[in-house]
């Protein structure tokens, strides 16, 4: 019995959590009743109070806005400081951007200038950010080489599977620390290690990391890291941050030049123009909201019990059908995201599982996450507090059956 085996057999389901009044986590959120949000990882969620305070601050800048936005700057700093708190880093060190793939946009475009070597990233690498690294790929006149990571590599297989790569003819390294499509971590710690040893620039791509990882930058060597607060961190969406600690960070310039440019990093993307700057603002109260009422640390205990419970009901009814699912045994495994792999022939590609996707909320009555990887489709859970036991109960009841029906009506694979 692998080891993912092992978690799902002993599962149990955890007790949901509650607000501080006896109701629900979930009375805490506007999200529809009528529908099962079972993918916090995507696009998140944002409690209450912080829809609130955005609410209030987009009012005070609608009442005065050329009050509003010469003291914006000095507003997004004080926002910068209680960001890298929860981060665990200096404020310093860190800008604000929409979101990572933004991010990961600025260290391309500061990279311009250093043709010369080839780009890797990993075939479990976020498709945009991956997009980005072939644009640079092509104005430098190199190639991307992709390092094959096996979904159930440990950490020692994984590293070997990025070095690999990783020989004197490559300049930048893109790196996930939590895959999106596969949730799973990569050994972004020793890689980062060595590549600076050997002098090769590392973008580590942290997107769901705040919130799953209690201090997701200590102990990480790399050149800019990009994390979205918009996840796991419950912040209103378009609100990443960018932190950059070696010499590029005085390269990194916001994607639109506006009256702080020559300022120094991270000030120069504290003012950007007209932009509506109230998620960012809104920020510090979407994490102090779940760290007051619960603790982050008792959050993410609870996430990661909660998706394991999720991963082995609904990988139980998906192996009572004759297709027999197979578990899905993903080697560096993650806190609240697990994967249950898909009757065959489901989400074979990422166009496949985006159209899975699309078609759930109206005939599963749930928001999910269907992911594709080596021609393999997985349903991904994602959990987060307001999410309970019997939400996934009643998808593995009512919804794994349609989802069965529809691998039996699809076209077989050629």
């Amino acid at each position: 019995m692998t080891e993912t085996e092992t978690r799902a057999a002993t599962a149990t389901a955890p007790a949901p959590l509650l607000l501080a009044d006896g109701r629900p986590a979930a009375a805490a959120w506007s999200l529809d009743p009528a529908l099962l949000h079972l993918n916090h990882g995507s696009f998140g969620a944002v409690p209450l109070v912080a829809q609130e305070r955005q609410h209030a601050l987009r009012a005070e800048m609608e009442r005065a806005p050329v009050v509003w936005f010469p003291r914006l700057p000095g507003r997004i700093a004080a926002a910068r400081g209680a960001i890298s708190g929860h981060l665990r880093t200096d404020a310093a060190d860190l800008a604000l951007v929409p979101n990572a793939s933004a991010g990961a946009s600025v260290v391309y475009a500061a990279l311009a200038e250093r043709p010369g070597g080839d780009i890797v990233v990993t075939d479990h690498g976020y498709g945009a950010v991956t997009m980005g690294a072939e644009r640079l790929a092509r104005r430098w006149g190199r190639r991307v080489r992709t390092a094959r990571v096996p979904l159930a590599a440990g950490a020692e297989q994984a590293y070997e599977a990025v070095m690999a790569e990783a020989d004197d003819g490559v300049a930048l390294v893109v790196l996930d620390q939590i895959t999106s499509a596969t949730a799973r971590r990569m050994p972004v710690e020793r890689i980062g290690a060595e590549l600076a040893r050997r002098g090769v620039t590392l973008l580590v791509d942290g997107a769901h990391a705040p919130g799953l990882l209690a201090a997701p930058l200590d102990g990480l060597v790399c050149d800019a890291w990009v994390g979205n607060l918009h996840k796991w961190g419950c912040a209103p969406r378009g609100t990443a941050a960018l932190v950059a600690r070696g010499p590029l960070r005085d390269r990194l310039h916001p994607l639109i030049d506006s009256w702080a440019a020559h300022e120094p990093f991270p000030d120069r993307f504290d003012q950007q123009g007209t932009l509506d700057a109230t998620g960012p603002l809104a920020a510090p109260v979407a994490l102090d909201f779940v760290e007051h009422t619960w603790g982050w640390a008792a959050a993410r205990r609870y996430m990661d019990e909660l998706a394991e419970y999720g991963a082995r009901v609904i990988g139980a009814a998906f192996a009572g059908s004759a297709t027999g699912v197979p578990s899905a045994d993903v080697g560096m495994p993650v806190p609240g995201m697990r994967l249950v792999r898909l009757p065959e022939p489901l989400g074979t590609s990422r166009l496949a599982a985006d159209a899975l996707r699309d078609r759930a909320p109206a005939e599963l009555g749930a928001e999910t996450a269907f992911t594709s990887f080596d021609g393999i489709g997985y349903l991904r859970v994602s959990a987060h507090v307001y999410n309970t036991p019997a939400d996934y109960d009643r998808f593995a009841e009512s919804s794994v059956p349609v989802v069965r029906a529809w691998a039996r009506r699809a076209p077989a694979r050629s």
